[in-house]
């Protein structure tokens, strides 16, 4: 069993309500020790932190999810500051970020929600856990005004330029389900060569199932099928690699060995 983090699951989901525990027993017996879970939207931080203070090896970011716009209000921003101060194990802010694929959503609340997140950030000293849809220019002028901050752009969709440039401001990118499908060429090729310093693995649960679980409900267990997929597109060993990205999970949250 080769140890894993999942770097981004929503396991506090309503849709692991009836089987949660069940759910976190088949990660753990496939390897995955230990996931980051980051909230979507403020109702939603209590409820997490209260399952990852119940179960070990989960880890909270505190964050309001630009999808969910209509959730939030101004005085959340100030919420997250105090909640970041009561509760100094949160490991992350985000999920935030810019989504301009879903229509209707206020680009210009958007963006005041996402930079006064990463500012709260960046005085935190925290990394951010970064959405960013049919937006990745955008959030990356965001990134560059802030040098210093670190972070993950999760479910990474970008060009290799855009990577490149996220790696010189220190940020990863986190690679979940859709690399494991033939057609996402662009993907497989910089997952490929990309500097291994620079990757993290996700399954985004319960959404963005890998192509043998099409149709069903991602589940943080199937990360062992994307570090295949990772490390047979770079001609590695399944282990040494995974070795390699757990160590950037741990760093970049400042978690501790994930518990056998």
């Amino acid at each position: 069993m080769i140890p894993l983090i999942d770097s981004h699951s929503h396991l506090d989901a309503d849709a692991f309500d009836a089987d949660r525990e069940a759910v976190l027993a088949r990660a753990r017996a496939a390897g995955v020790l230990a996931q980051v879970v980051p909230a979507v939207d403020a109702a939603g931080w209590s409820g997490l932190q209260r399952l990852t203070v119940a179960q070990p090896g989960l880890h909270a970011a505190c964050g309001l999810h630009p999808v969910y716009l209509a959730e939030h209000r101004d005085e959340h921003l100030d919420a997250l500051e105090s909640w970041l101060d009561r509760h100094p194990r949160t490991v992350a802010v985000g999920e935030c970020g810019l989504d301009f694929f879903v229509p209707g959503l206020d680009r210009m609340r958007q963006r005041r929600l996402f930079e006064a997140q990463l500012d709260i950030a960046r005085r935190r000293t925290l990394p951010v856990i970064v959405h960013a849809r049919r937006a990745l220019d955008e959030a990356l002028a965001a990134l560059r005004r802030r040098p210093g901050l670190r972070g993950v752009v999760h479910s990474f969709a970008g060009s290799a330029q855009q990577a490149r440039q996220l790696w010189d401001l220190g940020f990863l990118i986190g690679i979940g389900g859709p690399v494991t499908y033939p057609r996402a060429q662009r993907l497989r090729g910089l997952v490929a060569r990309m500097p291994v310093e620079f990757l993290l693995l996700e399954t985004d649960s319960p959404d963005q199932p890998d192509c043998d679980w099409q149709g069903r409900r991602n589940e943080p267990q199937r990360l062992v099928r994307i570090l295949a997929e990772v490390a047979a597109l770079r001609g590695e060993d399944p282990a040494q690699l995974a070795a390699a990205i757990t160590a950037n999970a741990r760093l970049l949250f400042t978690l501790p060995p994930p518990a056998a």
